[in-house]
């Protein structure tokens, strides 16, 4: 018995001291949050300005196999983010230079020598106010974007039905092969996993956000009026105002060629968008959107993510698109070259 006491006295001990360390732990962390000071600009509003990572591990939408799994344990997180490292592990290695060619229909995997996208972010899963989301959309209920209305034909589908083709015209290829815009309506909505970086430029009218790729600058117009001028805009006309620490801002009139369900969301002449961005550190925006489209869905889509704030030594860069350059010319040169080779029966 002495022997029992004596082997585990210093483990409860030990135990003890732990329990005491994560304790003060948290108070110091408490503590920390509560001595925050948000800062502000020279005219008192919250101050964004910088440079900011709205990329993110966390999908758009829910994996439909999760059901109504709003978030992951912590453990779960930590599988997760092991198999990341695991996978980026297995790309960076060097490939067998005698392999041979993959058969026909096989799969070809992103590897070492096609790679590059997945080592833009850390493989680390950012929490949103805390909690391990298994979706940035929160609403509806299973973290989808919901099907669109019954007869609802966006403005891709109304171009293929009048019968235009993606290689007729440029007007046909995606917004990014044109280098003109990339990713959702407002990019900051979904989660890129390339180039993932805006930048947060404020004064007492204006608050502007420029997105590295595909270089886009949104300006929105604080206290004012949406434009009336029936001209729909890249992005949308966005004015906005402060709600106590929170810039809420209200887009509108977006050009309908912004419709997308790959990148996020079908988009009608009723699109809106409604954002909000409040400071919880010096590094962290908590940033949410409500989309209302009555055309399209019919019901409000809402979401939640976290932007952080990119090291000091990171800048954004200009965005050199040569796929509009290059690669769109050549698409549209060689279905003209198609169309008379199929003319003329060679």
């Amino acid at each position: 018995m002495i022997r029992l006491v004596l082997i585990f006295l210093p483990l409860a001990v030990s135990s003890s001291n732990i329990a005491k360390e994560v304790h003060a732990s948290d108070k110091e962390d408490s503590a920390e949050e509560s001595s925050w000071i948000m800062p502000r600009t020279a005219y008192g509003a919250p101050d964004f300005q910088g440079t900011w990572s709205f990329g993110s591990r966390t999908p758009l939408q829910r994996p439909q196999n999760l059901g109504s799994q709003t978030t992951y344990s912590e453990v779960e997180i930590r599988e997760q983010e092991r198999r990341m490292r695991l996978r980026l592990d297995e790309q960076a290695a060097p490939l067998n230079p005698e392999r041979v060619a993959p058969e026909a229909g096989a799969e070809i995997r992103q590897e070492a020598d096609d790679a590059f996208l997945a080592h833009y972010l850390d493989p680390v899963i950012t929490p949103i106010l805390g909690e391990y989301r298994t979706s940035v959309i929160t609403e509806p209920a299973d973290g989808r974007v919901p099907v669109t209305r019954a007869g609802f034909k966006d403005f891709h589908a109304i171009r293929q039905e009048r019968g235009m083709g993606a290689t007729d015209g440029p007007e046909g290829q995606p917004l990014s092969g044109r280098c003109l815009i990339f990713g959702a309506a407002i990019p900051s909505m979904t989660p890129m996993m390339m180039n993932p970086n805006l930048q947060i430029v404020q004064n007492e009218d204006y608050v502007v956000v420029v997105t590295e790729m595909i270089h886009d600058a949104r300006i929105i117009r604080l206290k004012k009026m949406h434009h009336n001028d029936g001209i729909n805009r890249w992005m949308g006309d966005s004015v906005g105002h402060w709600d106590h620490e929170t810039l809420v801002v209200h887009s509108k009139h977006f050009r309908p060629e912004q419709s997308s369900s790959r990148m996020g969301f079908r988009v009608s002449e009723q699109f809106e968008v409604i954002e909000n961005y409040t400071l919880t550190s010096n590094d962290t925006i908590h940033y949410s959107f409500t989309v209302n489209d009555t055309e399209a869905y019919g019901v409000p889509i809402h979401g939640e993510r976290t932007l952080t704030r990119s090291p000091p030594n990171e800048r954004i860069y200009d965005f050199e698109c040569h796929e509009g350059n290059y690669s769109l010319a050549a698409i549209l040169r060689g279905a003209r070259v198609t169309e008379v080779r199929t003319e003329l029966g060679i």
